[in-house]
């Protein structure tokens, strides 16, 4: 966890703020940070779920890029499971052990990095679908095969950047006993490396991809084009003020060293690491929810475990998705692919 990678022996010793400073942020992470991860942990987890749920009993595995939203929910889903040890151990502290240490700093990465990759083979699909959208149809059954690789790639590659946290993470002694990770030997290319999995490639291909397909959405015609450039706002915005902050943070702490020793800098590192956690809450609703498809099951999970009164409240929404369709030309197949996902 990056919030055991940044609370050293040093921090405390050679830190120019003054003690009052040290009790008042060591208050703050004892108890920010347990809040976060609880809320993180029961919103991802019902979320999660809930995707999981509906692909496996009601959607199924029919196109790519349900291959692609089944994994996605799995890797967040796990990754918020280790959420609860860590909010404890930031309450008291690490008393899992050394193996239980190890496994949890490497499951927790392999599911942040899997996440991430899997969040660039979307939008790369996602591409496809719209600006190759007659190729892409006619290649379905290619692309679910290559798809399914992609996602076992995914999955191994994550495992190896991981790695390092796994060999290296150890419990040690810091005013209490805490589990971490920190070498110096190899923590540079480490941090590289994640950030590259983790950020920077996401985002290019975000960038990349996403401004063609707003190209070539603002000429087509039709209903849907206008939620699906907004969804495509939103889903680059929710990512960029996520997950921006927390990486420059890092890359910032990684050039310099005194900032270790500056309590604001300390409160910056908590606060955008919370920030960054929240995709993993978000990601059900930008991914799975914005599908027409998917809130037709959605509905018919709610009938079948009686929460609704789904005569009145499914009517209603079917008569939306019926004019929707209406408005939706069949020649407009890139703006309907494209909401659709």
């Amino acid at each position: 966890m990056a919030d055991d990678d940044y609370i050293d022996s040093e921090f405390f010793n050679t830190s120019s703020d003054s003690s009052e400073g040290h009790k008042h942020f060591l208050e703050f992470h004892k108890f920010f940070l347990p809040c976060v991860y609880v809320v993180v942990f029961i919103c991802g987890l019902l979320g999660n779920s809930l995707v999981l749920v509906i692909y496996l009993f009601y959607q199924k595995l029919k196109s790519l890029t349900d291959v692609f939203l089944m994994n996605l929910p799995l890797a967040d889903l796990v990754f918020v499971c280790t959420l609860p040890f860590w909010a404890y151990a930031s309450i008291h502290e690490w008393v899992f052990g050394k193996v239980m240490c190890k496994t949890l700093l490497g499951i927790y990465t392999l599911n942040f990095y899997t996440s991430m990759l899997i969040l660039t083979c979307i939008t790369m699909d996602r591409f496809i679908a719209v600006v190759q959208a007659t190729k892409a149809y006619n290649q379905q059954a290619k692309r679910m095969a290559w798809g399914k690789a992609i996602c076992l790639l995914i999955w191994v590659i994550s495992l190896l950047v991981s790695l390092p946290q796994i060999i290296y993470g150890k419990v040690c002694y810091l005013d209490k006993l805490i589990c971490g990770y920190h070498d110096e030997d190899i923590s540079t290319v480490v941090l590289a490396t994640q950030m590259t999995l983790g950020f920077f490639l996401p985002l290019l291909a975000m960038i990349v991809c996403y401004s063609v397909i707003i190209k070539t959405l603002l000429h087509a015609r039709g209903f849907q084009k206008h939620k699906s450039l907004k969804i495509i706002f939103l889903v680059v915005a929710v990512f960029l003020l996520t997950q921006t902050p927390f990486n420059l943070v890092k890359l910032i702490r990684s050039t310099r060293w005194e900032h270790y020793t500056m309590t604001s800098f300390h409160y910056a590192i908590i606060i955008t690491e919370a920030i960054a956690y929240l995709r993993a809450c978000l990601n059900p609703v930008l991914y799975a929810f914005v599908g027409l498809k998917f809130r037709r099951n959605f509905w018919k999970l709610m009938k079948d475990i009686g929460c609704l009164p789904y005569l009145g409240v499914l009517g209603q929404w079917k008569s939306s998705e019926d004019a929707s369709k209406t408005y939706s030309a069949s020649h407009n197949v890139e703006a309907t692919n494209m909401f659709q996902l």
